[in-house]
This record gives C-alpha cells, structure tokens and sequence, in this order.
C-alpha cells in the first residue's frame, strides 16, 4: 500500500512576479508526495471566499483529497507575496489574518492515527488555535510515523516554547544553516555543523537531521551515519519550493527503506529541479521518477 503522507499547516496563493501560485510548505510537501506515488493529504483551512474555493479546485485536480482542508468563515484564504531578487532568492511578505490560523483543533484525528509520514512547521504556530491543532494531531499520530520539522523562522514568528514543543514531538528535523544559528541562540550547541545536528539529535531523540546550506550544499545524519551532498548546478529561476521538495524525496525514500546516501542524493537532484523552474509546485520530469521507481523497494 501507498504511505500516507500529511502536509499539516499553511496553505495560500504565492503572489508571484509571474502569477499566482498554490503555495505553503505542508501544501507543498504533499504536492511533492502524490507525485512520488503516496497518498498524500492537505490538513490546514482555507476561507469561505473565492481563493478558498480556488484551492480546494486545485487540489483535486491534483489528485489532492480535500477532506484535511476545513472551510471557515473568521478569516480569508491566506496570501503571500513573493519578491524575486537577482538570484531568484524569495524574501515573503505574509497577509494576516489568514485561514490556516483557524485551523479546527479536533479535526482530521482519524487521518492522524492512519498517518506514515507527516510534516509540519513553526510558521503554522503563530496563533493559538492552530498550534492547538497542529500538536492535536501530532499527539494522534502512531509511534512508528516519521514526524517532519521542517523549521521555519521567517519574520521572527516563533517564540522558545513552540521550537521546544515542535522539536520534541518531531524525529526529523530539516533546518538551513540561517535557522541553525538561530537554534543556536536556544541551545548550547558546539560548534560545527555536524557536531551540531549531532546535540539536536541526541537533545530530541531524532532519527535523521538534515541541514540545507545554500551553495555549500547539504549535510544530513542518522545514527552514526552521515552523509554530505553538493549543489546540482542549474539555471536558476526562483528557489520557492525547493527545500519542500527536498524533504518530502529525502523521507520518502527512507520512508521505502533506501540508504542514507540514496535519499540524500535524490533530494538534492529534485531540489535542484524544482529550483529550474517559476514556483513551488512544478511537476518532476520523468527521468526522477524513473529513477525512484528503480531504486524504490518492491512492495
């Protein structure tokens, strides 16, 4: 059977210089799975307005369920607008208030108990009601599923209890080298990028921790293993989506059972993709998924 793989948070139209796109890391995130073949789900809100029926169009012709997605009516369907700089660097401005702030708390439980794989973030946090939802969820989720913390710190939104709650419910943290030293300033951690996925590791019990690092490329740890990965050069069009596709190809493959190494060199190739092309939410070339499907277990 499939993984089921849960994209749990923000979800939004990306204000782009091209055009508007579906956009939100867990959104993202399950984007990225369903193409890898998993049942991949949206749990988050949308407004009761146009953008909100918009989204829920456009997950379904994705082959996206919609029943993780909760209609409210206290707030729109969130926004963000996205500037563009020379390298196709994205700073974001984020519209409040937004829909995936009023997330229902007791929501999508069934799906949670069910759940392989589910990611989620600091970003979705920023208001009580949707950390109550979020670590609801987390709570219900079984023993064996890979709990995904994918950091985000974008416009000073998190404070040292949501990083503390969200990385003691996670086993896997993925952060770039910004939001580790940011870290940091939490923890005493030693020096070295290493060394310190290493403490964070040890600290939270995590089974894997993997650290972004620009053109420095990316470095990841489990257990005693690690592994480093180069920048896959390409024609840069914009970096959104690209640590979103990095995760979701890293946890599915190991998720199937691959190699350290194996799961961190798929994700830097479709990283390196998604990076090719305007926006999140590109779909993979076939020579990827060929490539998964060689490499991916018999089931």
């Amino acid at each position: 059977m499939s993984p089921v793989i849960v994209g749990l948070g923000e979800i939004l139209w990306d204000l782009l210089p091209s055009g508007r796109q579906l956009g939100g890391a867990p959104a993202n995130f399950a984007y990225f799975a369903k193409q890898f073949g998993c049942d991949a789900r949206v749990v988050t809100a949308v407004g009761n307005d146009g953008d909100g029926r918009d989204i829920l169009a456009y997950l379904l012709a994705q082959d996206l369920p919609t029943d993780g997605v909760a209609v409210v009516d206290d707030a729109p369907t969130g926004i963000v607008t996205v500037a563009l700089d020379e390298r196709g660097v994205p700073t974001y401005t984020i519209h409040e208030p937004a829909a995936w702030d009023c997330m229902p708390s007791v929501a999508s439980l069934e799906l949670a108990a069910g759940v392989d794989v589910v990611c989620f973030g600091t970003l979705a946090q920023r208001r009580a009601q949707s950390r109550e939802a979020i670590q609801t969820f987390l709570e219900h989720t079984p023993a064996s599923a890979w709990r995904v913390l994918d950091v985000n710190f974008r416009l000073g939104i998190y404070t040292a209890e949501i990083i503390e709650q969200s990385l003691t419910a996670a086993n896997v943290l993925k952060v770039n080298d910004d939001e580790l030293e940011i870290l940091r300033t939490f923890y005493v951690l030693p020096a070295g990028d290493e060394a310190a996925l290493r403490a964070l590791a040890e600290r939270f019990e995590l089974h894997v921790a993997v650290l972004t690092r620009g053109a420095a490329g990316s470095m990841a740890i489990s257990g005693a293993a690690s592994s480093e990965q180069p920048v896959i050069a390409t024609d840069i069009v914009d970096t959104v989506g690209a640590g979103d596709a990095f995760g979701v190809a890293f946890v599915v493959a190991l998720e199937a059972g691959q190699p350290l190494d194996d799961a961190h060199a798929l994700a830097a190739q479709v990283a390196s993709f998604v990076c090719s092309q305007s926006g999140a939410m590109s779909p993979l070339p076939k020579e990827v998924l060929r490539q998964w499907d060689r490499g991916a277990p018999s089931a």
